[in-house]
């Protein structure tokens, strides 16, 4: 099973590299966003904003969600196209399981979001001085807690979404919603009460809540209702898709 995972990752990595703009724009695109907006967010003139500690603390946090709705969306995409044109179907046919078929797709979205982490540490470092407040390898390991929470979240979507056409339009309208009211803009206690409700349903609140922690030096043992809420989404998620994903 695992040489059979592996192998399928492998190749699911290699489709995705022979498509030079798409891998361009997934790898290198995080990175000149983190410049653009550090920038421009440097030369604000605002007395009662502290431009640098908003680049060191909330930007990577931005940008790491942003890392993992993309990857959300793109699987759901290929999930869809895969869908239409019966490689899903076919797939199935062959000896590897379902979870093994849907775990590969996972493990590339995640070393993708690796690849992207580590890229904008270093642009961070680099341009903005910006430093880890936390541990390196508990902010990787929250970033791929959030990471596969929310991923399961885009399969139940790739279950649901009829066409390919409509997978990105769908996707969106469904995560950058929930992006906007995750805490990362605004204090959720700000939010009118059923705004908050909704926000406090949201993996994207819980994930940016985690990972801001980490990054800024909390304990884990101040992380376990977002921990709990995390776990419970991807369990939920992979119960309903478990139910309603068409394999054709």
């Amino acid at each position: 099973m695992l040489k059979g995972l592996w192998k399928l990752t492998w190749v699911e990595l290699k489709i995705f590299m022979r498509e030079p703009m798409g891998a361009a724009t997934t790898l290198i695109f995080p990175a000149v966003l983190f410049i653009g907006i550090g920038k421009a967010v440097q030369n604000t003139s605002r007395e009662t904003f502290d431009a640098q500690a908003w680049i060191g603390t909330s930007l990577p946090v931005l940008l790491t969600i942003m890392i993992a709705l993309n990857g959300v969306i793109s699987l759901t995409t290929i999930m869809s196209i895969y869908r239409e044109g019966g490689i899903l179907k076919r797939l199935r046919a062959t000896p590897l399981r379902p979870h093994t078929i849907l775990g590969a797709h996972v493990i590339v979205k995640l070393q993708l979001t690796a690849v992207n982490i580590l890229t904008l540490l270093i642009v961070g470092k680099t341009f903005f001085n910006v430093e880890i407040q936390g541990s390196l390898i508990g902010f990787f390991v929250a970033v791929t807690i959030s990471t596969i929470s929310i991923l399961s979240l885009g399969f139940v979507i790739a279950s649901l979404v009829p066409t390919a056409r409509f997978a990105q339009l769908i996707a969106g309208t469904v995560l950058y919603p929930l992006l906007a009211i995750s805490g990362l803009f605004a204090s959720t206690e700000s939010f009118p009460p059923v705004l908050a409700f909704v926000s406090n349903l949201s993996p994207l609140t819980h994930a940016v809540s985690l990972t801001g922690g980490i990054w800024e030096g909390e304990s884990w043992s101040h992380s376990g209702v977002e921990l709990l809420a995390l776990a419970a989404t991807f369990g939920l998620c992979m119960m309903i898709s478990s139910k309603v994903f068409r394999w054709e």
